[in-house]
């Protein structure tokens, strides 16, 4: 697998276009890992309402957006690595299994009892450490997921509003009970920041690495105009 190192200090959502052109393009496993400032990203078919606590990400400057895939809503700041990894493969529920399984190896490698749950995140001590959701093109697959590295718990609270049934079915009052920083779970200090965590996952994962080039810069900033499309973001 070959590490894309992505250019940083972009919006959350230029990383979902980066993706979005790499699985274009793709003919190899690729693994690429960011670092986004206070931002909340909603799933393709949820309602923005619902989910996010509009007023407040607005008066504490957090971004929203809405991205291509499904799943839950995600909270985001410098303290939660995002990370992805595309795949030419077009059967994408083999991929995405491949990458829980990966991540969850390197995980357990570092002495933490992961496990996959039956809702595609993976679960240290019965708390969930990383969420992940799968989205398929016509050329590739795109398993992208969170790793709670050193998150703003109280922000997270507040950000996102999940109803009660789903917090119910889960078991737990609200999302911070049933969450888990990994810089709480571990005891080496090369794992508590997101960025240390990121230079061990591409180490643990990837046999290679290269840049983006100015061109492929330009090309994932026209895509990331159709993530910034008022309409998309709303829904409507």
């Amino acid at each position: 697998m070959t590490y894309i190192q992505a250019p940083a200090d972009k919006r959350l959502v230029w990383y979902l276009a980066m993706e979005e052109y790499l699985a274009k393009q793709v003919d190899e496993e690729l693994f690429v890992t960011w670092i986004a400032s206070p931002t909340v990203i909603f799933g393709r078919h949820q309602v923005m309402e619902a989910e996010v606590n509009v007023d407040f990400c607005r008066a504490n400057g957090i971004a929203m957006y809405r991205r291509k895939s499904g799943g839950g809503c995600v909270y985001a700041d410098e303290g939660n690595l995002m990370m992805s990894m595309i795949s030419p493969n077009k059967h994408s529920e083999v991929v995405f299994q491949q990458f829980l399984d990966k991540i969850s190896d390197v995980l357990r490698h570092w002495g933490l009892p992961a496990v996959k749950s039956e809702h595609n995140d993976i679960m240290v001590e019965g708390k969930k450490v990383s969420g992940n959701a799968c989205y398929a093109l016509s050329t590739g697959t795109i398993v992208h997921g969170t790793m709670l590295v050193d998150v703003d718990l109280d922000m997270l609270q507040q950000a996102i509003t999940p109803s009660k049934e789903k917090m119910a079915k889960h078991g737990v009052k609200s999302v911070r009970q049933r969450v888990a920083n990994l810089a709480g779970l571990v005891t080496n200090p090369q794992l508590r920041t997101s960025t240390l965590v990121a230079n061990r996952l591409s180490d643990a994962l990837c046999l290679y690495q290269r840049e983006l080039t100015e061109q492929e810069i330009a090309t994932i900033d026209r895509i990331e105009q159709s993530y910034l499309d008022p309409q998309f973001i709303l829904g409507k």
